[in-house]
């Protein structure tokens, strides 16, 4: 889907787990291009946008990530909308939710302690292979070589939705337009999919999501607006 995919497992297992794991990750990230990229014609997702794939001809995954969408919709007021764009485009809620999916079977598999990173969206469990809880960096806004804030936990869902890389690429469901504002946002949960939906509608919501994720229970945010101000939650578990 655009987006680069790494991994780091700390468990003390046999390397060949490790490897065993590591190539179920990349596996199931693979499958999940193939079936929901939107830059791919021959896509699930886009089969399915084009009429070509019936509801009960879906696949399990794309029914779920429909229904999902569908929730995150009613969720966020209209602000996360799968058709924003005119087209089917899940993307703001696939990527943290296969990342999540990964982490779900790492745990069940036995890999306690990892990190899975999804082009910036990030799914940590247990500790560091320093022992230390993981340190995940907030990318700075305006400096792609700096970090403007560091959370720290063992079981974090950290997502980030910013106009820094791709521009104005989410949409203000309501006028059609590119949303303005907010320059970032990010959403820390336990849910890597949701965390995602949640930060890319406070992204569309412009400077009303600043209240928006005050309201929101069980979550924490940091957010960036265009004119270089900060809003934290008093509860962000930050660290230096």
């Amino acid at each position: 889907m655009g987006t680069v995919i790494s991994l780091d497992l700390a468990d003390n297992l046999p390397p060949a787990t490790l490897d065993e794991l590591a190539d179920q990750v990349f596996a199931w990230m693979r499958e999940v291009d193939a079936r929901f990229s939107t830059y791919r014609s021959d896509s699930e997702v886009c089969r399915f946008d084009r009429g070509e794939v019936l509801l009960s001809e879906a696949s399990a995954d794309l029914r779920f990530v429909l229904a999902a969408c569908a929730d995150l919709w009613g969720d966020t007021d209209g602000f996360f909308d799968a058709y924003a764009t005119g087209g089917l485009d899940p993307s703001g809620f696939v990527k943290g939710w296969a990342a999540q999916v990964a982490s779900d079977r790492l745990l069940a598999a036995g890999a306690a302690n990892h990190c899975v990173n999804a082009g910036g969206d990030v799914r940590v469990r247990g500790r560091s292979p320093s022992g230390e809880p993981w340190r995940i960096g907030i990318r700075h806004p305006w400096d792609a070589m700096a970090t403007c804030l560091v959370v720290a936990g063992t079981d974090l869902a950290v997502a980030t939705s910013g106009v820094y890389e791709r521009g104005r690429h989410v949409l203000d469901p309501r006028r059609g337009t590119p949303a303005g504002g907010l320059r970032s946002v990010t959403v820390v949960g336990t849910d890597l999919g949701v965390a995602d939906a949640y930060a890319t509608a406070a992204l569309a919501m412009g400077a009303a999501g600043i209240g928006w994720l005050d309201r929101l229970a069980d979550h924490t945010h940091a957010v960036v607006t265009d004119d270089a101000r900060q809003f934290l939650s008093a509860d962000l578990p930050l660290t230096d």
